[in-house]
């Protein structure tokens, strides 16, 4: 395996002496693509903050991104860390838009923040009317996925392959990799309604027409019995079908979730969060065989090693 780490400094490409224990790690939601590294410091390397990082594992490239902390330390060493164009979508801002789908909602986002736009798929759903009010670039994107999702049934992922920003139905993601108890160190595997578990669905709306709230309800009474009220409350916005969103929610949340995290699983630089796996592993309560979805991956390279922890979720567990 070799690992080949650039750091751009105004135009010149430096390949420094990297410490044992680079780390990349993607979230398929919420945050960017980070890289971690330690670097020997001399009198050759220039570092500054914004530099361009680009990391390549058997010529394959895999992250490209910028330095957004530098933390020196005794001995001569340097802590560098990078994150990938998603870093970004942290800005907040205000839209409103029409009639769009979430591929031409994040085309749109790429060409206002200057960001480059790669593979972005047609989601295939028209957003009729939506309003973001001072909301981070994250969850304006993520909202129009989780309108596509309960609209479609089709969830689709958004991250940055290798600096160019990607928009993928996570059905054509799937890899030919095996998590069982021969590729993987350990596993811990929880059950819970602690998390985003809801039996009961209240959505309201400010009716401006009639001057009154209009409030839209579900509920599971068998699983209220079981668990007491687990209540998800939100406003809407004018156009959504409120009955329809608050049953399409009950059948997404009214259930108990169930995680699987995956220390040192065999590494593979494919892998990355978005992406679907095949786990087969004996969970205790029930004999696991199914395609997962990656909510999380961390690769750890070190010299001639490879690891991945992951954090799986999928029909498999989370019935």
């Amino acid at each position: 395996m070799t690992v080949e780490l650039l750091i751009e400094h105004e135009g010149i490409l430096y390949a420094p002496a990297v410490e044992e224990g680079i780390t990349w790690q993607t979230d398929r939601y919420g945050s960017p693509g980070e890289l971690n590294f330690t670097v020997i410091r001399d009198s050759v390397l220039k570092v500054s903050s914004g530099d361009a990082v680009r990391l390549a594992v058997d010529g394959t490239g895999i992250f490209y991104g910028f330095v957004f902390q530098r933390t020196p330390k005794k001995g001569g060493t340097m802590e560098v860390k990078a994150y990938d164009q998603l870093r970004y979508f942290k800005n907040k801002d205000t839209y409103v838009y029409e009639n769009k789908t979430a591929g031409e909602l994040l085309q749109m986002l790429c060409a206002d923040f200057n960001l480059n736009a790669g593979q972005i798929e047609d989601t295939g759903y028209k957003i009729e009317s939506r309003v973001e009010d001072g909301q981070t670039l994250f969850d304006i994107m993520q909202n129009a996925l989780d309108i596509t999702l309960l609209n479609t049934g089709q969830m689709y992922v958004m991250f940055d392959d290798f600096g160019a920003l990607a928009l993928r139905n996570i059905s054509g993601m799937a890899y030919n990799l095996l998590i069982c108890e021969n590729t993987a160190e350990d596993y811990k595997y929880t059950v819970s309604i602690d998390g985003e578990t809801y039996n009961q669905i209240k959505l309201v709306f400010d009716n401006e027409e009639t001057g009154k709230r209009d409030v839209y309800m579900t509920k599971h009474t068998g699983n209220i019995n079981k668990w007491g009220i687990l209540q998800y409350y939100d406003t809407l916005q004018k156009g959504e079908n409120g009955a329809a969103k608050a049953e399409a929610l009950l059948s997404l949340y009214n259930k108990e979730t169930r995680s699987l995290s995956i220390s040192n699983a065999f590494g593979d630089v494919n892998i990355r969060a978005g992406c679907m796996i095949v786990a087969m592993l004996d969970l205790g309560d029930m004999q696991l065989s199914n395609l997962m979805l990656v909510e999380k991956c961390k690769h750890t390279f070190r010299e001639n090693v490879h690891f991945m922890d992951l954090t799986l979720r999928g029909s498999g567990i989370d019935a």
